[in-house]
This record gives structure tokens, C-alpha cells and sequence, in this order.
């Protein structure tokens, strides 16, 4: 539109030249400019034109805080202004829902209630502008509690409501609410938006639901939002979070040219997952050779894929060419994968002193990154180091306890192993319970560590489990921990899972079983996946917290090394 009409300076200089003054009777023709400034980046013009306008209506203080929407606190100033105006211009829905967009950044949640009662004073809390609008800022804040209320008490929920409601929870780790008010939504027939069918996809993803991600695609190509390069890429997303990175580059050639670089950078970042690195290259050169820029996340996804291989001098290679060939500065996430790349590759004192001269204070990411490195490398005296700088950072990081354990665990060292478990009881710090879920027939199924398996087919699962131990033990895998501990490790929950998914009529003969785990696998189960995916003649794909792990035939596409 903007492009449309030409520069507004253009457009403001014929004004003038033609005695166009900001009367009451001209207000809309500035009303208009400002946002047009607005729209071509002019904020300043923006604002130098409004403080010329002698009498400003609601439109104008509305187009003036929409056109600050990249300064949260300028946008508050002014709606504090407006409030104080001798004029007494009324804020309407169109005001308060731009107001509280722009608020979403601002740190300070008790703006939200705040802003909520005015609302209720202005008689538009019930507006569907403004009820989305409190809907999306309370998500954003962690409310999710004063979210809900909201949307409950809506008279007449549209798909602009829903589609922020469904968004909000995907965003806050409520994969299955968000779901299920997609459903609520279809049920109401409430049309589907691309903005709704991506906060489904994103909720399915998250929780690696292949099934409902399908069902997404199917909804999406039915209602004509397959061809929208935003639902395109979320299917993109989706597909490569839940393992199937050939289906997502599936959508991503159908495309075309209409994929964006944010499009590029979900299939190359699904690629990364995966640990193709060269899939991964070769995209970056494609999207190159097409004259799209790369930025700061399409050199994340290349340079994860990289450390994911522990490809040092590839890393390093691409790294500068961020810094010195497109004049991107890297970021500690970018220093991370470096890091981890010389971690892997055994060069644990050089990737220390990287982490300490690099441009950026280390962060806890970074050295769980070596701390888990250490585990994978049995090197329990570096690993305790990196464990005092991560609870240096956050003393109630239990990765670092349960991590450092693991490590002392693995050379045998009971008394250590005892010591770590007393100072984390002494800490007050708790381990986060282990759990992993498995989709079938569309239904989430979840189990968690430990002995009491909570499941109506409990004895069959317990029976499976056994014969798997079985059938592995005779390719040589044995429990790695002391008999103390054989026990936990036997009812691991990734275990459990994959011995449902086993069950006859779980999963189809032939198809991959998929299950998500929301810590990192341990060595002892990721050598019982190898073995049972050969015992078994079955794909089993594994999401942990950090990467995929595709078994196939006793091995895995990690390399043992995660």
C-alpha cells in the first residue's frame, strides 16, 4: 500500500505547498500520513507531524501509538498523554488492542491488569479486538490462568480470539489445551485462519504428534491455507520436529519460490536435527544461488548441524565466514556450537578456553553443553569443573547434579555418585521426573520413571519390557549401573514407552515408532534402543531435549555421540 501511494514526505511536501493545514476538517488526510510514516520507517516524521496537529482525535493518538509500536515505553507515554488531553479524546478498541501489542515486550506484567481494568471502564473488555489482544499479552506475561478467564468470558469468541488463545498455549508448553481448542474451534464452526492452523501445528510439533500434524496438513489443504507461505512453513516446522524431514522438504519444494527465508532456515534447522550436515550446506547454497541473504539463524541451523557431527574445522570455517563475508556477528548460541563441535572432538581444554575468550559472558546452555560432553566421554574430573561453573550461574540446575552423576556412574565411582545425590538433597534441589510419550491413533499416551506404571495394559507392558530385555541381553547389552540402581534404569520411561509402542495392535508392523523424552536419553537406554531396533526389525526415533535419534539396525544416526 505504502509503495503504492509514494514517499510521504513526497505526499506532505504537496500538502504544504498547497496550504493543507491539520483542521478538523483535514484530520483524516493526517490521520492517514502518520501511518504512512509509519510504513516506510519514518518514525520521527511520524511524531514531528503528530505534535503539529493541533487537535487530535482518537484515530490520530491511535495511529501515532500503533506507529511506536517498536517502543513499548513510547507507546505507553503517549496513551498516558492522551488520557490527560484537555480534549479528552475517548480510546477505542482499535487504541487499546494496539496498545496492548506493543506492551507484550515490556517486562512489567502488572500492566496487563491494569490496562484490563480501563478496559472494563471504557465498556470494551467484551470486543473481540481487545479481548484477543488481553488474550495474547497475558500468554506472553505466563498468565496463562487470567488468559483463559478472558477468553470464558467472551460473549462471542471469533477466529481472531481463538487463533491468539491457541497460539498463547502452544508457546507455553500446552501442546494438548492448544489442540483441544482447535477442535472447540471447529466445533463452533469458527473458521480456521493460517494464524490458528499454525499454533496447531506448532502445539502438535512440540510433542512430536505426527498424526495430528498430518491431520493439520489435510485441514489446511481442504480450507486453500496450504498455499500461505506462513502455514507452509509451520508445516515445514512441524514435519521436521517429528522426525519426518522427508515430508517437510516435501512442502518445501512444492513452495516454489514463494518460500521465505524464514521457510529456508525450518527446513535447514530440520536437517540440523537430523545431524545432515551436508543436506543442510547444500540448502544454504541453493538458497544462496536464489540471491536470498542469509541472517543470523540460517548460520545457527548450519553450524548445529556441524556440532552436531563434532565438525570442528568445519564450524570454525563457517563461523568466520558469518563474521567476515556477511558482516553477522555471532551469537553465544553461535559460540555454543563451536564449542560443542571441539567438545566432541575430544578437544575438551580448547573448547574451555574458547567459552572463556569468547565475546560473551558463558552462560549455563554453554557449559551444560560441556558437562554433557564430559558424561559422554567418561572425564569425571572435568566434568565436576563445568558442574561448579553451571551452578555458579543457577544453583537449582538439576541437570548439573543428575549429569555429573551420570558421569561418576559410568567409571564406577559409587562414593562420588552418593556424594552428588547428598549435596543435591542438602541444596534443596529436586531432579526433574523423567517422562516420554508415544502417539497412537492420535491419542498421547505418557509414562513416567519409575515402577509404578499407571496404564490399563500395565501387565503387558511390564511382560514386553521383560522380553526385550531378554532378546537384547543375547546381543550383548547389559544394565550399566550397580545392582542398587538396575531396577531404576529396567523402568526408565523412554522403556516403557517403546515396550507399548511394541504391543500388538500399538503401532502398525512397518512403521517407525516414534517417542519424545522431555530430559536426555541415557547411554544405558540408548544402547537398549539399538539392540531392540535389530532385535525387532523396526525404525524407532527417539526426540530427546537436545537432538533426534533415528535407530535403525543396532545403530544410530548420533554416532553415539548427543
Amino acid at each position: 500500500m505504502a509503495k503504492a501511494i509514494g514517499d510521504p514526505r513526497c505526499v506532505h511536501a504537496q500538502a504544504i505547498r498547497k496550504c493543507v493545514t491539520p483542521t478538523p476538517q483535514n484530520i483524516a488526510f493526517f490521520n492517514n500520513l502518520i501511518t504512512l510514516y509509519s510504513k516506510f520507517k519514518l518514525h520521527s516524521s511520524a511524531l514531528h507531524l503528530f505534535h503539529s496537529i493541533p487537535c487530535p482525535d482518537t484515530v490520530t493518538w491511535t495511529s501515532i501509538i500503533s506507529a511506536s509500536a517498536n517502543s513499548p515505553l513510547a507507546s505507553c507515554r503517549l496513551f498516558l498523554s492522551m488520557l490527560r488531553h484537555p480534549l479528552r479524546p475517548r480510546p477505542n478498541s482499535h487504541t487499546l488492542s494496539n496498545l496492548l501489542r506493543t506492551c507484550a515486550s515490556l517486562s512489567d506484567h502488572s500492566i496487563a491488569p491494569q490496562l484490563q481494568s480501563l478496559s472494563l471502564k471504557l465498556s470494551l473488555h467484551h470486543h473481540p479486538y481487545v479481548a484477543s489482544a488481553f488474550v495474547s499479552l497475558y500468554c506472553k506475561t505466563r498468565d496463562l490462568g487470567a488468559a483463559l478467564k478472558v477468553f470464558d468470558e467472551m460473549p462471542h469468541r471469533d477466529e481472531v480470539c481463538y487463533a491468539a488463545l491457541i497460539n498463547g498455549l502452544a508457546q507455553n508448553q500446552r501442546s494438548l489445551d492448544a489442540l483441544r481448542y482447535f477442535v472447540e474451534m471447529k466445533r463452533e464452526s469458527v473458521a480456521s485462519t493460517v494464524h490458528s492452523v499454525s499454533g496447531a501445528l506448532s502445539a502438535a510439533s512440540r510433542v512430536a504428534m505426527l498424526e495430528q500434524c498430518l491431520i493439520m496438513h489435510g485441514h489446511a489443504v481442504v480450507t486453500g491455507l496450504d498455499s500461505d507461505v506462513y502455514a507452509a512453513t509451520a508445516l515445514i516446522d512441524g514435519y521436521s520436529k517429528c522426525g519426518v524431514v522427508e515430508e517437510a522438504r516435501v512442502v518445501f519444494d512444492e513452495m516454489g519460490t514463494e518460500v521465505n527465508l524464514v521457510g529456508w532456515n525450518a527446513m535447514m534447522a530440520g536437517y540440523a536435527q537430523q545431524g545432515s550436515h551436508d543436506h543442510a550446506v547444500e540448502l544454504f547454497e541453493l538458497m544462496e544461488s536464489r540471491g536470498i541473504e542469509a541472517d543470523e539463524f540460517s548460520f545457527l541451523a548450519l553450524l548445529t548441524a556441524f556440532y552436531n557431527a563434532g565438525m570442528v574445522e568445519e564450524t570454525e570455517i563457517w563461523l568466520n565466514r558469518m563474521k567476515q563475508e556477511y558482516g553477522l556477528e555471532p551469537s553465544i548460541e553461535h559460540y555454543t556450537c563451536l564449542v560443542g563441535a571441539m567438545g566432541k572432538a575430544g578437544k575438551l581444554e580448547e573448547a574451555e578456553k574458547v567459552a572463556l575468550t569468547m565475546p560473551y559472558k558463558p552462560d549455563a546452555a554453554l557449559w551444560r553443553v560441556l558437562l554433557s560432553i564430559c558424561a559422554d566421554q567418561r572425564n569425571p574430573q572435568v566434568a565436576w569443573r563445568m558442574s561448579e561453573k553451571l551452578l555458579e550461574i543457577n544453583p537449582n540446575d538439576d541437570s548439573a547434579y543428575v549429569i555429573l552423576a551420570n558421569t561418576f556412574a559410568s567409571a564406577a565411582r559409587w562414593e562420588e555418585v552418593k556424594k552428588v545425590w547428598t549435596m543435591m538433597r542438602d541444596n534443596g534441589v529436586r531432579k526433574e521426573a523423567g517422562s516420554s510419550w508415544i502417539e497412537v491413533r492420535g491419542r498421547t499416551q505418557v509414562f513416567f520413571a519409575g515402577r509404578d506404571v499407571r496404564h490399563p495394559r500395565k501387565d503387558e507392558i511390564e511382560a514386553k519390557l521383560a522380553e526385550l530385555m531378554s532378546e537384547s541381553a543375547r546381543l550383548g547389552y547389559v544394565l550399566s549401573e550397580d545392582d542398587e540402581r538396575k531396577e531404576l534404569l529396567w523402568y526408565h520411561s523412554e522403556k516403557l514407552a517403546v515396550a507399548f509402542g511394541l504391543l500388538s495392535g500399538v503401532t502398525p508392523e512397518g512403521k517407525a515408532v516414534r517417542i519424545v523424552k522431555n530430559l536426555r536419553i541415557c547411554r544405558d537406554c540408548h544402547e537398549f534402543f539399538k539392540c531392540i531396533s535389530r532385535v525387532t526389525k523396526r525404525e524407532i526415533i527417539v526426540r530427546d531435549v537436545h537432538r533426534y535419534h533415528r535407530f535403525v539396525n543396532g545403530g544410530c544416526n548420533c554416532g553415539d555421540s548427543w
